[in-house]
């Protein structure tokens, strides 16, 4: 029963160099036949098959290093080398075991491979699903020996799942249960009695798989849609499952089970024949799986376990054993992931096609509510609407005039239908006719900007036209940014996902769906903007991605080409060119930069010229960080850019000589008053005369009431401190007021950092009595304010530690750490000193990579060389960090003096060092 296995033919390697079985055999036999006790024969099978295992996997391995993409070939391998395993475990159990010189029927047994190991594709650290296929009930013969295999194969490391069944069982459960069904769809005969797994087979298409096909599918279909949303729902979400995923192996695979359950085949070839899909399509299917696969068995591979998650770490791992190279400025991560999601896309596209084709000939039913509503829109000619889905009815017609291959996409958004599988075919295979002459066509231009600006919402037919090459067609100059993946932890999306992103958002915010929450952008929009410029704008934003130079300068030039060829006229191209040149400048000026600095605003508003300008770019603005990823817009931001919206547009329609330190602070002061309408004058006086300039112009108004009760019974040795929600800032705030002295502020930052707090912003003022007024605002690790329950104990914490009783730098050694899988995050340092944005301070912005204790090193090395902290704008991207410092020397002047701004960048520098290999060790 246990004969030595078929060896297949196009491994990586051949199969003798991973497995010898004459040899392991011989062994075997050897250490097997004079062992004592059934103990001691478990015991030698372990020991000489593990040595097998480890030198044929060690074997496959090296082959991957020198064919790092072998697909089918490396998944046949591992699959061969179980074979083997499995084989000669077999071969001892029968054979010293519990041997069985005349069986009865009864104990007759087959050895069957199910699910992927049934297909024959395994990576390293893959499942090793096994039936045990017995005629009738299990005899205690059959158990013992299954209950010998098994503990052999779990000693060997194997991650087993069994079942022993009979045929009878198996048609039982299958019908029970769909994953069951499933993995018997896969059965594939290892070893033992032929004959019981050829029964098996024919018993299972005709009694449990033949007339089920609809079930199965509509089976397979929500268990789909299930996984994909347990994934993200995302194609392109940033750390992809490569099994579980969308477009990922899982999806590729369940085509194959549905085309083997439905038409009998054994292979995704023999589906060509039936017209589930074209030869070409069938080389998208390999082509994909091999790189698919080939990903996988790295990542088993590279981690020495089974991962199928592929994160940041091991993009970087991956992409280096794919042989990926860095190249055209960007890292060799960012090409592979590029083909990943080039990958996944293709997968999806097939998807499609193969579920129509299945609607097609009705074995997928059709939906219930399209079979209620059959009054549809008609189709214009040389289009039809078949299983509504359009179609091409007159392909002559059609290719008559090559702008139908656009126009086809504006009539499914006409007619609210999508595109049938024969016409993603035809598109797919002539998108050579959108040439030169077709993008100059007038007639051309207006279908596309009509696909942009005519249908309410264009998103999907964006996304159809990107996924099926027309919109790199018919703008060339997008085709670099499809798939393209930035390497960071703030970007959820490609560049051309994002891109589709922000125009989704773009069209809620002038469908009215977003009021409540974006206010401006909508109002800016209700009251009429250019919408032709914005969402061209918003098309071509990002276009410049990917290249060495500044993507918006780059950007900007490409749109300058572009733009006049979608029949924009020449003030319109100016326009748009001035939006993609300037689309993070709002963006960077509000999260960056202390907008109470007079001179912020004013610096702004002379970039801005205009009121019409300043719209336009507030709407892009808050499309491209909506666009970024889920939650990447929050109210701080919101808080951040109204206010900057609204200063800059009274400055330009009142004029920016408004614009003083003198006016924001008689208006503050008014202000508390107001609110102080219960305190004496003598103390209102006190409490108004006490402070200089900056405090009134850098401070919220109610932030000056909460400083003027926290200071109202200040003593040189109290600590008064306030936590509060900020709901309007979705922080929380925390204002501090003690005596000033010398490095305050950086043990604020170190008592902050202390308690796992990121500051968003601070500000600290220094009263003229001498106390320090400091104010932060705050938010949890997962970017929210602090629920009230946790308040007590932050505000113990940062008592603790001002008053000296926790040590920020020692306490903070544990917590100051880069997490593992995001070490691969590499940010160049640039810190820059600027002495114009500010009247009366130096500014001083540090770019470089985030970790928890980065602020508290920042602020002590400035601290320890004198420099007085007015107030720090604090934003994240993901990994990156901008620290932006208002400061003064120790005599209250600027930093004009070149010899001392170097030395101060060098002393800031080492501090980011040694904090980074702190972080990593």
């Amino acid at each position: 029963m246990a004969d030595k296995l078929m060896t297949p033919d196009n491994l990586i390697c051949p199969a003798s160099d991973i497995f010898d079985q004459p040899a392991v055999r011989t062994a075997l036999d050897a250490a097997v036949s004079s062992a004592p006790d059934p103990k001691s024969i478990r015991a030698e099978t372990v020991r000489i098959l593990s040595v097998a295992r480890i030198a044929g996997r060690q074997r496959i391995a090296d082959a991957f290093r020198v064919d790092p993409i072998p697909g089918r070939r490396g998944t046949r391998s591992y699959s061969w080398l179980t074979d083997q395993i499995v084989g000669e475990v077999l071969y001892v159990a029968q054979t010293y075991l519990h041997p069985l010189p005349n069986p009865t029927e009864a104990e007759r047994i087959a050895l069957v491979a199910v699910g992927g190991y049934g297909r024959g594709e395994m990576a390293a650290h893959s499942d090793v699903d096994l039936l045990f296929l017995n005629p009738y009930k299990i005899t205690p013969w059959a158990e013992s020996l299954i209950e010998s295999m098994l503990y052999i194969l779990w000693d060997l490391k194997l991650k087993v799942g069994h079942a022993s069944r009979t045929i009878r069982d198996c048609i039982r459960l299958g019908r029970e249960d769909f994953t069951i069904r499933t993995s018997l769809v896969e059965h594939r005969f290892l070893a033992g009695d032929a004959a019981l797994a050829d029964t098996l087979g024919q018993t299972l298409w005709d009694e449990l798989f033949k007339g089920t096909a609809a079930e199965f599918i509509e089976a397979k279909l929500e268990e789909r849609t299930e996984r994909h949303r347990k994934q993200g729902g995302q194609r392109y979400v940033v750390e992809p499952n490569v099994k579980e995923g969308k477009g990922g192996l899982r999806d590729l695979q369940s085509l194959f089970w549905i085309g083997k359950y439905v038409h009998g085949t054994q292979n995704a070839k023999e589906l060509i024949a039936f017209g589930v899909y074209t030869e070409d399509e069938f080389l998208t299917f390999k082509t994909a799986e091999d790189f698919l696969w080939s990903v996988r068995c790295h990542l088993h591979i590279a981690t020495n376990r089974a991962v199928d998650l592929l994160t940041f770490d091991m993009q970087v791992e991956v992409a280096e054993r794919l042989g990926y190279t860095d190249h055209s400025g960007r890292r060799a991560v960012e090409h592979f992931m590029q083909d990943y999601f080039r990958h996944a896309t293709k997968v999806g596209e097939l998807t499609r096609i193969f579920l129509t084709a299945l609607e097609a000939t009705h074995t997928k039913p059709e939906p219930v509510l399209l079979r209620l509503f059959k009054r549809r829109k008609k189709a214009k000619a040389p289009y039809a609407i078949e299983q509504n889905r359009i179609t091409v009815a007159d392909e002559t017609a059609f290719f008559a005039d090559p702008l139908n291959l656009m126009g086809i996409m504006e009539e499914a958004l006409r007619t609210g239908t999508l595109l049938h599988p024969n016409a993603m075919r035809l598109l797919s295979a002539n998108l050579h006719l959108i040439d030169d002459n077709v993008r100059a066509d007038p007639r051309a231009q207006k279908l596309f900007l009509g696909i942009l600006l005519r249908h309410g919402n264009p998103e999907r037919g964006l996304r159809r036209m990107n996924e099926l090459g027309i919109l790199a067609a018919f703008i060339p100059e997008f085709a670099p940014i499809v798939a393209m993946m930035q390497f960071n932890m703030y970007h959820h999306y490609t560049v051309d996902e994002h891109t589709i992103q922000c125009i989704s958002h773009l069209s809620k915010i002038e469908r009215e769906e977003l009021i409540e929450e974006l206010p401006i952008a909508s109002g800016i929009l209700k009251g009429g903007v250019n919408r032709k410029v914005l969402y061209v704008a918003l098309l071509l934003h990002d276009i410049g991605k990917g290249r060495p130079e500044d993507h918006s300068v780059l950007g900007a030039q490409i749109a300058r080409i572009v733009a006049p060829r979608l029949g924009l006229n020449k003030k319109d191209c100016e326009t748009v060119e001035w939006l993609i040149r300037n689309h993070l400048l709002l963006s960077d000026t509000a999260q960056k930069r202390d907008i109470s600095e007079p001179r912020t605003v004013k610096g702004f508003a002379k970039a801005m010229k205009t009121v019409e300008r300043l719209d336009l770019l507030t709407v892009l603005t808050v499309c491209d960080i909506r666009g970024v990823g889920p939650n990447t817009w929050n109210n701080w931001k919101a808080v951040l850019i109204r206010n900057l919206y609204a200063a800059t547009r009274d400055a330009l329609e009142n004029g920016l000589e408004d614009l003083n330190r003198e006016t924001r602070e008689t208006e503050a002061k008014r202000a508390l008053r107001g609110a102080l309408v219960d305190w004496k004058p003598k103390a209102i006086k006190t409490e108004v005369s006490r402070h200089y300039g900056p405090y009134w112009q850098g401070l919220p108004g109610p932030t000056h009431v909460v400083f003027a009760k926290l200071l109202a019974d200040i003593s040189d040795d109290k600590i008064s401190v306030d936590l509060m929600l900020d709901e309007d800032r979705d922080a929380t705030r925390v204002c501090f007021a003690m005596v000033d002295h010398p490095g305050l502020f950086s043990r604020m930052t170190g008592a902050l950092a202390l308690v796992g707090a990121n500051i968003v912003d601070a500000r600290t003022y220094t009263s003229k009595d001498g106390y320090a007024t400091a104010a932060f605002w705050i938010q949890d690790a997962d970017g929210h304010p602090y629920e009230a329950v946790r308040l007590p104990r932050l505000q113990q914490m940062i008592v603790k530690t001002l008053n000296g009783e926790v040590v920020a730098r020692d306490a903070l050694n544990d917590r100051d750490k880069i997490k593992k899988r995001e070490r691969a995050f590499k940010v160049p340092t640039v810190i820059t000193f600027d002495n114009v944005g500010s009247e009366i301070y130096t500014i001083i912005e540090v770019d470089t990579r985030d970790r928890p204790g980065l602020l508290y090193d920042l602020t002590r090395t400035l601290a320890n060389n004198h420099v007085y902290i007015a107030s720090a704008v604090i934003a994240t991207f993901g990994e990156q960090i901008v620290d932006t410092f208002y400061v003064k020397d120790m005599v209250g002047l600027k930093y004009h003096t070149e010899g001392k701004r170097v030395a101060l960048e060098a002393k800031l520098r080492a501090a980011i060092v040694q904090g980074a290999q702190r972080a990593v060790t």
